[in-house]
Order: structure tokens, then sequence, then C-alpha cells
């Protein structure tokens, strides 16, 4: 088996991202300002933002045989993501979003469409290949093989990692914090999962629950970080301009925060570097396209650091 720095099990779609003007508050038609087709999903998107950083990873998932899945594969293909151990359903349909970007802030809206493929069952997850990581990334797709990779992740001292996206709080994802290594998620889904709006309290909450390391992120306002031991700081966001789409940089953020704790590097810069992709990634169209490798992000945090 061969080791991998990363392991994702979650959902990977196909995204149909166009950037409009305004969003349609009633019956319209709309020209777009553009329009691209790009590979999605939370944990897909961070495992393809490692790969272009440089780390080994792979994804679990269960898509279908259509021309979405085709193209799936593909992208992962051309990424460095290993798609190996993905299952492919004949007859089903994978996974779409249709994405609009508002082109005066990069603010989106999202509808989205399981189609058909099944989810992941126990059977169809490798023990091996999980404790073959050093990390395995959830957001809590596909439930039941989710949390038997979990149980081996955690016999196998390698580290759970968790996703919890704005507006995706579901009370049953109350269960992972427990499970979990690293719980970096959205300020909304701090606040829904421990009923607190104080920041703060809503962070040591959630390290009460287990987590040796808590995130809670923010957008524009940056991000807060909370080990278990040590002190708490924030990391502002880098405010870039001419931004076009905010879609995939909380993906890209969680992705790149897994990628300097591989590399053992202190958690301050840990955060300037996981916030420096996903400003980076808000630059393009599409949650994928402005990903950049480690040596764009390194220089363009080297010359923040010059003109700061």
């Amino acid at each position: 088996m061969t080791p991998f720095d990363v392991i994702g099990l979650g959902a990977s779609t196909i995204d149909i991202v166009s950037l409009v003007d305004h969003f349609p508050a009633t019956e319209e038609i709309q020209r777009a300002e553009a329009m691209t087709v790009q590979g999605g999903g939370p944990v897909a998107t961070a495992m393809v933002t490692l790969a272009r950083l440089g780390a080994r990873v792979a994804m679990l998932d269960q898509i279908g045989d259509d021309w979405r899945g085709s193209l799936i594969l593909e992208e992962y293909q051309r990424e460095g993501v290993c798609a190996d151990y993905i299952k492919v359903s004949p007859g089903c349909e994978s996974s779409n979003a249709c994405v609009l970007v508002r082109k005066q802030d990069g603010a989106r809206t999202i509808v989205y469409d399981p189609r058909t493929a099944p989810e992941l069952l126990p059977s169809d997850t490798s023990r091996s290949l999980i404790e073959s990581a050093r990390f395995l990334h959830i957001n809590g797709r596909h439930w039941e093989a989710m949390m038997q990779a979990i149980q081996w992740a955690r016999a196998a001292g390698v580290q759970v990692s968790f996703d919890g996206g704005a507006h995706l709080y579901q009370p049953e994802l109350k269960q992972l914090a427990p499970l979990t290594d690293i719980c970096i998620v959205a300020r909304d889904f701090a606040e829904r999962y421990t009923k607190e709006t104080d920041m703060h309290e809503a962070a040591a909450m959630l390290l009460d629950s287990g987590p040796g390391l808590v995130v809670i992120t923010d957008g524009t306002q940056g991000s807060w970080i909370y080990p278990r031991e040590g002190e708490w700081f924030h990391q502002p966001a880098y405010l870039v301009p001419n931004v076009v789409d905010t879609t995939g940089c909380g993906d890209s953020y969680h992705g790149a925060f897994l990628f300097g704790l591989l590399h053992g590097m202190p958690l301050e810069q840990v955060a300037a570097l996981a916030s420096a992709v996903a400003a980076l990634n808000s630059q393009h169209l599409g949650g994928r396209a402005g990903l950049p490798t480690f040596e764009q992000v390194n220089s363009f945090l080297t010359s923040r650091a010059v003109v700061g």
C-alpha cells in the first residue's frame, strides 16, 4: 500500500459556475459575464489543493459512470489526486451543482443536485488504505463508511480532520467533533453547533468536546486558531484586489492548513499559508482555477512580508 499524506472521504461534484451581474430576484434572462465547468465538493477541492501544493493524496467516493463522473476522474488524474479508490456505479449519475457568482464582490449562491450515485458503504473502504495516511479529512458525507474510516484512523494514530462548512450544519454532525483531532469550521457552523454567538466561548466548547485544535473561519474577517496547548491567535484575511469568486476558498483553506501541518510548520505559519491560498484562489472563477503551487503561495507571502 502506497502511503499517502492525506485521504479525503467526501463528495466529488461537477460545478457549472457562472459569473453574473446580480442574483435574480424573480424570473429573468441574464447574460453571464463568464462561465466555467470544474470539479467541486468541499473535501474533493481540499484534496486538489493539497496535490497542487505537492502532497500525496487520495480520494474516497462513489460516483456514476456518466459524463460528470468522467470529468471528475479526468480532473483528479490531471491534478495528481489518486482516484484508484473511487467506486464507479454503472447506470448512476454523479453529483453536480450550479453556482452563480456575483461580479461586484465574488459572493455566490449554489444549487446542488446529488443525482443517483449511492453512498459509500463500510465495505467499500480499505483499512490498510486509511492506515497508510497521516490525515483523514472528512465533512460528514458517506456517513457509515466515514464512521468506519474514523475508527480505523484513530486506532492507527492517523489524525482526523473535520470540515464544518457555512450553511452545512446538521444536528447529527455533533457526533463528529469528539472523534476528530483538527476541527476547522465556519463561524456560522460553530454558532449553530454550540448555540453560542461569542466565538471564544464557541471555540472553548468545541475544544472541550475533544479536538486538539479548533479553527473558526469568517471570510474576510480572517480566522481564529485555538490550540489545546498554547494561546489562541487571529489570522487576518489577505484582502486582495479583483476578487472574482469566493467558491472553494474555505475548501482550499482546509487543504492548505493540512499541508502546513504535514510539514511541521508553526501554527502561525500554517494559518498564514492557508489564508494566502484562499486569497489567491478568490481571484479566479470557480473553486479550483486559482489554486496555487507552493512556490506561488510562498512568493505571495514573501511579497506581503516585504510590503509589510
